[in-house]
């Protein structure tokens, strides 16, 4: 009786350890559905593609979440999620990531990129500021996003006006 009563005291602090995990979880998973989102929004340069890649630098459960999304959403095309370690491979991408495993590194994966119309997207303030295109930032409120629509210009992507419409500002 006595380990019973133990047990049930032991409750309420399990569910909350289990709760910023569960948070953490349902935030990788509302990032990984902005970036699809981001991705149907988006115009890439002739010609129409039959695959398309989104890489991921410095979040591998972010690259899960999205390959989870990704395996449970149809599309017309053949989808590759990639998680990449070096800066090289980045041109194969239609869609890169930066992660939070790379701030320190922005300059050199962007000079890779040169003009390759790449939709690249940031998780900071900081990978915003640094060139990527859209911005993915944790606001009090949940999470945001912020567009260099000139950045997108230069690459030859065309955001949709939906998506400029939603975001938290646009330079």
């Amino acid at each position: 009786m006595r380990r019973w009563r133990q047990a049930w005291m032991l409750l309420p602090m399990l569910a909350a350890l289990a709760a910023p995990a569960r948070a953490g979880q349902d935030q990788l998973q509302l990032k990984a559905a902005f970036i699809y989102r981001f991705a149907q929004l988006t115009q890439w340069p002739p010609p129409p593609q039959r695959e398309f890649t989104y890489c991921v630098a410095g979040d591998a459960p972010l690259q899960d979440a999205l390959r989870t999304l990704m395996q449970a959403t149809p599309s017309g095309v053949t989808v590759h999620t990639l998680q990449l370690n070096e800066p090289q491979r980045v041109p194969q991408c239609q869609l890169l990531v930066l992660g939070a495993g790379v701030r320190g590194d922005l300059r050199r994966w962007q000079e890779v990129l040169a003009d390759d119309p790449v939709l690249v997207v940031g998780d900071s303030a900081e990978s915003f500021r640094s060139g990527a295109i859209i911005g993915l930032v944790i606001e009090p409120n949940g999470l945001a996003f912020r567009i260099n629509q000139t950045e997108a210009r230069r690459r030859g992507l065309a955001l949709s006006y939906q998506m400029l419409k939603l975001a938290r500002e646009v330079k």
